[in-house]
This record gives C-alpha cells, sequence and structure tokens, in this order.
C-alpha cells in the first residue's frame, strides 16, 4: 500500500549540524539491559531499529571514563579503543540502512557508586550516592574539572573514530551537569552559584566537544525543559533562562523533563504526548532543531507535533521497542500492523534488574543476536503438522499469529465468548485500557491469517482434544488466583473461615462486588494489590491493603512507579498496612501480624481478596501428556506477567519442528 500523502512530512529529511536525517524518526538515546559486555546483542538490536526506518539511532547511556560506572546496570562505554571497536559494530549496522548514529556520553557524578570500577564518584558537592549506597562523592577541584572536560573530548574522539554521526552533552537525569546546573550547586568559586556560573562547565563540554568532532558530527544536548511538583504545573523559568543562554549552541536539543516517573510513565498514569506542555516553547528561543518524547504510537499525534511547530524530529524510546518497523509500517500505508507500545515499562523493568530488555508487545527484543529472531520475519514451516492451541489469551493468540506465519494450518479454541484471556480482564481495570493493544494487534494479525481458524466459546475436555486429531497441541490456559493465601510470605495454606468471604482477582474482574469493609492482602507485590484496591475504593468500599512489604506493589519500583501508585491510593483513602501478614481470616474479621515481630491484632473483614499467586489450568496437560504431542504455554506452564506469557507463545511456534538445545541461545565472551 502507498503512503498516506499526510504523513509526507514524516519523512522529510532534516539537517542537524553537518549532517541529515533521512526522516524524523529518532530513537532517542535508551536503556537496554545489554551495555558494553554485550555489544553483539546491542548492536543487531539497534541494526533492527534501523532496517524498520528509524532515521536516528542512538545508544544508551555511554560511559566515557572508569569513575563514572552504574554496575550492576549495564551502560555502554567509551574508555578505550576496544570499546571503539564494540561501538563500531552498532555504527556499521545503523548505518547499512541508511541511518545516522548517536552516541550519549555519560559522565554520572555523585549519581553512581562505581562499584564495578571502584574510583572515587566526583561530583560538584559531596553528597551521598543514589540507591542508599553507603558511598559519597569527592568534590571537584580545578583539577578534576580539567580531567573530566579531557576525558569527554577524548570520549567524543573515540565516538567519531567509531563512526558516530551525533555525539550528545548529557545534561539531565540527576548526572553530572544537571548536579553542576542545579540551584543546590552553591559552590563558590565560578562553577557554583549564580546561574552564569552553573552554566560554565556545561558549555565549555559543549563548545569542546563540538571542537574534537569537527565537521564531520553534530552535538546534541539532552536536557530538561520542565520540571515541577509531581504531576503538576510546569515551572520552566530556570529551564528556560539555561536554554537561552545556549540556544544555539548545539546543533541539536533532545529535551526531557525533571520528573523520570513522568518522562517515563508507565499508561496508568501518563498518556501519549504528555511532555508536550513542558517542551511546546523550547522552538521559540533556539533556531536549532527540537526533539522530544511522548511513547508517540499514533501517526497523528506525530504529525500534529511537528505541524503545530513543538518539534522537529519524533522522539521515540520504547514505541521503537515495541515496533522497531513502526516507521516502515507508516511509510507503507500499513497502520493496523504498528505494534503499539502499550506504555507497561516492562522494558525498563529489564534494565533495572541488569538483564537484555524486553518487551510486552515485541518478543523478539533483546533476542535479535542471540536467538536469531527477527520482529517481522519467522522461518517457514518445516513440516505439515495441524497445530491445535486451547486458549485465546496472550499466550494463544501469539503462539496462533507465529504458527500462522510460519504457514502451519492452525486452530485457535477459547473456552471464552471473547479473545484475549487475562489481557481481556485486566485491561479494563483502572488505567490498564491500553493493555488491550496485546489482544487488539494480535487479533487484527490473526484475522488477515486464512490458515487460522478461531472457534469461541469452545470449552474442550480431553476426549475432545483427542477426537480433534490435532499432530500437535498447545495448551495456553492459563492461570487462576489462589484463595488460600498461599505466596510468597505463606508456603501453605493459611486458616479460613467456612463462613468467610474470600475472593480473588479473578473474581473482582469477572464483577463480582464485596460487602466491605474489604481486606486485600498482596503477598504479589506488582501491580494487582493496588490496582484491585483503587477499583474496589472507587466503588465506595472500605479499603485495607496488606503486604508484608514495606511499601506497596514493591516490585513497580522496576516500572517506575511505584511512588504513584501509593501517592493514588492514598489520595483515595485507601488504608495501607505495610510489612504486615495476613495470618488467617475468621468469620467478620482478619487476623494480621507484624512481620517482624508476629505481634496479631485483629481489623474487621467483611470480604478478603487474596493477591498472592496463581494456580496453572493445566489439568488438561496432566490428563493428555504421553498420549500425544502436547506442551503447556504460558501462565499454564508458568504463571508471571503479559510478557512472559506472549514471549512463551512466540518461542513455542518459533521452536516447532526445531530440534532443542541445552542452551537455546548465544553468549557473548562465553569460553567455547
Amino acid at each position: 500500500m502507498a503512503r498516506d500523502p499526510r504523513y509526507d512530512i514524516l519523512f522529510e529529511p532534516i539537517q542537524i549540524g553537518p549532517v541529515t536525517a533521512p526522516n524524523r524518526f529518532y530513537q532517542v538515546p535508551h536503556c537496554t539491559g545489554m551495555g558494553h559486555r554485550n555489544p553483539q546483542t546491542l548492536a543487531a538490536m539497534r541494526e533492527v531499529k534501523a532496517e524498520g526506518g528509524w532515521g536516528v539511532v542512538c545508544t544508551e547511556y555511554c560511559s566515557i571514563h572508569p569513575s563514572s560506572d552504574d554496575d550492576p546496570y549495564p551502560a555502554a562505554a567509551l574508555w578505550d579503543e576496544g570499546d571503539v571497536r564494540a561501538q563500531a559494530l552498532m555504527v556499521d549496522k545503523v548505518h547499512r540502512h541508511g541511518a545516522l548514529a548517536g552516541a550519549e556520553l555519560w559522565y554520572s557524578g555523585a549519581f553512581s557508586s562505581n562499584l564495578y570500577s571502584r574510583e572515587e564518584s566526583l561530583g560538584p558537592w559531596s553528597r551521598p550516592a543514589w540507591l542508599n549506597n553507603p558511598v559519597q562523592c569527592r568534590v571537584m577541584d580545578k583539577r578534576d574539572i580539567r580531567d573530566l572536560r579531557r576525558w569527554h573530548a577524548e570520549a567524543a574522539k573515540r565516538a567519531q573514530r567509531a563512526g558516530f554521526d551525533i555525539v550528545y552533552v548529557y545534561a539531565t537525569h540527576g548526572y553530572l551537569l544537571s548536579q553542576f546546573l542545579s540551584p543546590a550547586n552553591q559552590r563558590s568559586d565560578e562553577y557554583g552559584g549564580s546561574l552564569e556560573n552553573r552554566l560554565r562547565l556545561f558549555v565549555e563540554l559543549v563548545e569542546e566537544t563540538k571542537e574534537a568532532v569537527g565537521d564531520t558530527c553534530a552535538v546534541a544536548v539532552r536536557c530538561s525543559a520542565g520540571g515541577g511538583t509531581l504531576d503538576g504545573a510546569p515551572v520552566i523559568e530556570e529551564h528556560r533562562a539555561m536554554l537561552e543562554a545556549a540556544a544555539d549552541l548545539p546543533d541539536l536539543w533532545d529535551l526531557v523533563v525533571d520528573d523520570y516517573s513522568y518522562e517515563m510513565g508507565t499508561s496508568r498514569f501518563v498518556k501519549e504526548a504528555a511532555l508536550e506542555e513542558y517542551v511546546s516553547w523550547v522552538k521559540q528561543v533556539t533556531h536549532k532543531p527540537v526533539v522530544t518524547i511522548g511513547r508517540f504510537t499514533s501517526p497523528d499525534t506525530m504529525l500534529r507535533q511537528l505541524k503545530d511547530g513543538i518539534v522537529d524530529l519524533i522522539g521515540a524510546a520504547r514505541p521503537s521497542i515495541a515496533d522497531p518497523f513502526l516507521p516502515k509500517k507508516i511509510d507503507e500505508g500499513r497502520l493496523e500492523d504498528i505494534r503499539e507500545c502499550i506504555g507497561c515499562n516492562i522494558c525498563y523493568a529489564s534494565d533495572t534488574h541488569g538483564v537484555p530488555i524486553r518487551c510486552t508487545q515485541n518478543p523478539s527484543m533483546g533476542e535479535e543476536w542471540r536467538r536469531g529472531w527477527h520482529p517481522e520475519r519467522l522461518p517457514a514451516r518445516q513440516s505439515e503438522k495441524r497445530v491445535l492451541v486451547v486458549g485465546g489469551g496472550p499466550a494463544g493468540l501469539e503462539a496462533a499469529v507465529a504458527l500462522g506465519r510460519r504457514g502451519y494450518e492452525v486452530t485457535l479454541a477459547e473456552a471464552g465468548k471473547a479473545l484475549g484471556g487475562r489481557v481481556t480482564l485486566e485491561s479494563n481495570l483502572p488505567g490498564l485500557a491500553e493493555w488491550a493493544r496485546v489482544r487488539d494487534w494480535r487479533v487484527a494479525q490473526l484475522n488477515k491469517l486464512p490458515n487460522v481458524e478461531i472457534f469461541l466459546d469452545s470449552q474442550l475436555d480431553a476426549d475432545q482434544i483427542l477426537e480433534f486429531g490435532a499432530d500437535c497441541v498447545a495448551l495456553a490456559t492459563g492461570a487462576r488466583w489462589r484463595t488460600n493465601g498461599l505466596g510468597r510470605w505463606h508456603e501453605s495454606a493459611i486458616e479460613i473461615s467456612d463462613r468467610a468471604t474470600v475472593l480473588t482477582p479473578d473474581d473482582v474482574m469477572a464483577g463480582m462486588r464485596p460487602e466491605g469493609p474489604v481486606v486485600i492482602f498482596d503477598d504479589d507485590h506488582y501491580y494487582m494489590g493496588g490496582v484491585i484496591a483503587e477499583q474496589l475504593r472507587a466503588s465506595g468500599l472500605d479499603v485495607t491493603l496488606v503486604t508484608p512489604d514495606g511499601v506497596v506493589s514493591s516490585w513497580t519500583r522496576s516500572t517506575d512507579e511505584q511512588f504513584r501508585i501509593q501517592t493514588r491510593l492514598l489520595e483515595l483513602g485507601v488504608r495501607i498496612e505495610t510489612s504486615t501478614v495476613l495470618e488467617s481470616v475468621r468469620d467478620d474479621s482478619a487476623v494480621l501480624a507484624c512481620a517482624y515481630t508476629g505481634k496479631q491484632r485483629e481489623i474487621a473483614a467483611g470480604c478478603t481478596v487474596m493477591v498472592t499467586s496463581r494456580a496453572p489450568s493445566d489439568a488438561l496437560y496432566h490428563a493428555l501428556s504421553g498420549q500425544i504431542e502436547i506442551t503447556r504455554v504460558g501462565d499454564c506452564s508458568a504463571p508471571g506477567t503479559i510478557a512472559a506469557a506472549v514471549f512463551a507463545g512466540h518461542r513455542f511456534a518459533r521452536d516447532l519442528d526445531r530440534e532443542p538445545a541445552d542452551v537455546p541461545f548465544l553468549r557473548e565472551g562465553s569460553m567455547r
């Protein structure tokens, strides 16, 4: 199909200093969980973005010196010539597809503890490191500042030798330059106090980076365009003064905001194009190109950003992860094929755990090199097998799509009246509507595959599966939340009165509304306990959320939304009992215990909602195993995230008719 001419502006080239981007799609620097130890993995992932039409593809934060070390969080590096060779792998692959490559030079300052390098951290004043590590930085003297300037210039030259087209000066996200720019920087020398002094090091680094790379590379600046209280009105006065002072100094402004949980906000709290009110003023004060992010998934929103003069390029991190081929699909008029980001931040969570990023929508993310997976291409079928997929949740849908695209004859049987499984249910919870995109994209793809048949309202038993006569069965029947309290804290069922009302998230999502007061026991620690509490409280019920952890939904620190979740619940009037365990449930009360002392107390509970763990719905597997070729897939095998279920479905489809391997992926640096 031809591109809609309305979108032609998205494909116009643009000059960035001495280089020209082929279009307006700009993959901004973003974390990967890969870093300098996985150059092949990193290069292959970035190449797919360039192949998919992103006109500029950037690295993640790229350390310029061992005293800027973020381990255990994986960062890129440009410390020496070995790093030049490693970075050149990515640059060459990006250039192969006509895109520009950008390197985000990074110096952490007081932010990092340098746990790997054991070098002292440096900062404008002595302050503690991030993550409560018992470390403080050294106050930079004039010699340290001269060293930093030299390190940065030398790293810029190494980026140039690696072939990069754009080199960044990184002045936000709490790292060194933002520490110098902060009003808290009250050094008594020419690098602190007044705005002019606080800007001095920033200006020096931009000028010296431009001198280092000459007319071969553009110099970009990443900085904040606004701050303020949590989701309050933007505060831009100081930010504006800073940008005005250096308005035309760099070749490109890459704009973010002070609040990272807003910039990177999950769709539960932050919607598309959310940074617009923070950055819309910037083009009034500079003649240089401007790029910003906003989890842009709608081509119409992208178009408006350009036509309204808010930005010159469409920045993206998460949308480029969910669909590396987003630009190409717009170019080819295939908007319905775009895998839209759902804003769950599973990608970011992977990096916070020091592992290659993965994506709920795109199961090939991070697997491009080590498994050889491509987001748009699958190997052709290797047999004439007919495959029955039982269950139309995220795992079953993904398995059916991938199998169908490989060319297998597929029958998908769903017990319910609609496809989607847990995705359909969970997307009706407060703030999670965009999660329905997991279902919607896959259903749209299935409707294009004539070799896939779908049967709804088809609850199959073991005899019916045998009678169907498929050559292979993928059992994707999901899992159910347990009612007995078994989870991380309790390894066996707790005592529950026969007369007590005990529900699970499955019951609440199915429409059951309990009588209050409600006690929610959250031993899951991800989003479910908090979102169920929000829904029940919004319906007018008295709600107490009990968790053994010190905060609610503690795992959502990894998705950068824990603070927002707890704030939301407190504002709604949900009572929160942290470091507390549900010991037993009586007729109309719940017995709680301190997680540390074991001291018990009793509170009223008209209903208790257990959010502890899930039991796989795998009875059919045990009934049929050994009789036919049957495989458990997704939550039916190992209950986990929606991303894990999608990955499991995709992996099943790719592995069908392949010889299994004990180590199913490549490893970098292993001695074999």
